[in-house]
């Protein structure tokens, strides 16, 4: 029998599959930590459940983006081989962009998962972006880009529907920044950008476009990372409401919490499984359980929670976890 992922994930369904949360670190010392975490964490849930994204834009002193960006490459050629890994260039009109691309394009490109591109406007710009992988040697690698204006946000379905992207982020500071004081600064806090009209409008327009061309919605940053209450309570709106399914962590404290909210619960774990094995043993027939009908449709969702669990490091019974095992033959109905 095919695997639930080839009957059930159509066109409709996500095409990328990323883990929740996306750690971002500008420092070497930091960088280094956050690698050596990514490796322990993967050891402690048996999946790797955050990236390390390795940044450029805002980590690298003005005047050494030469000295940053080979650093950087260093750091990601020495980092294991199940290590996902990638990194944040420069803006496509800054002076370092294009020598970010030749350099860790060209030479750290077979080993990263995908090129992080700031400050994106229009589809223009993807296309540059795209050509200096092109020059680097490095077509192959995935964009996620930020979407950090009022008119990016507006081009937001076009630039989702490239298919070179793969996630698109929302740059809360430089949104609200580039309202020109229009944002009271408080939407930038993580109460108040849950709160204003426009920032949560933008977040909505990203996460439809994602949705819509089977790309991955990335949340922003919430800079108060000493107060981890806030930080979970702000993870789950952007998970449970708004409909992001990946979150940025500036802070090692961040990241448990973005993988508790982003996690469905043990109860809402095992109903999926248990509906996926019955409708694995009726060929995908329509079943009967506990009193509601359920069939192709609402079996997606369940496969979705047994996908999103797996990326959060959360326990799945035996007959399910058979599934993401990669080397793993596909169950059959008399096995499951």
């Amino acid at each position: 029998m095919q695997h639930p992922r080839h009957v059930l994930l159509g066109a409709q369904a996500a095409q990328v599959f990323l883990p929740v949360c996306d750690h971002y670190s500008g420092v070497e010392a930091r960088m280094r930590k956050s690698l050596q975490l990514q490796a322990e964490m993967t050891e402690e849930f048996g999946a790797c459940v955050f990236d390390v994204t390795l940044d450029c834009e805002d980590g690298a002193p003005v005047g050494g983006e030469a000295e940053h960006a080979a650093m950087v490459v260093a750091l990601a050629l020495a980092a294991p081989p199940e290590a996902r890994v990638a990194v944040r260039v420069h803006a496509v009109d800054h002076p370092a962009f294009e020598q970010d691309m030749a350099v860790i394009g060209a030479q750290a490109g077979h080993r990263l998962t995908h090129i992080m591109v700031p400050k994106i406007e229009s589809v223009r710009d993807i296309i540059q972006v795209e050509k200096a992988l092109q020059r680097a040697s490095a077509l192959h690698l995935p964009l996620h880009v930020l979407i950090e204006s009022p008119a990016a946000v507006q081009r937001a379905f076009e630039i989702a529907a490239q298919p070179r992207v793969q996630s698109l982020s929302f740059g809360l500071m430089d949104f609200v920044s580039s309202h020109g004081g229009a944002i009271p600064g408080d939407a930038m806090g993580v109460d108040g950008q849950f709160a204003h009209p426009l920032v949560v409008r933008a977040k909505l327009e990203i996460a439809s476009a994602c949705h819509a061309h089977g790309k991955v919605p990335s949340h922003c940053v919430v800079t108060e990372f000493a107060d981890t209450q806030a930080m979970q309570a702000a993870a789950e709106r952007a998970a449970r409401t708004l409909g992001f399914t990946r979150m940025w962590s500036i802070h090692p404290s961040q990241i448990r919490p973005i993988l508790a909210a982003f996690a469905p619960g043990e109860a809402e774990i095992d109903a999926a499984a248990r509906i996926i094995s019955a409708a694995v043993a009726a060929r995908w027939a329509p079943i009967s359980f506990a009193g509601q009908l359920h069939d192709r449709a609402s079996y997606r969702y369940f496969w979705q929670v047994l996908e999103r669990a797996h990326q959060t490091g959360r326990a799945l019974p035996f007959e399910m976890a058979a599934y993401f095992k990669p080397s793993a033959p596909i169950l059959t109905t008399e096995t499951v």
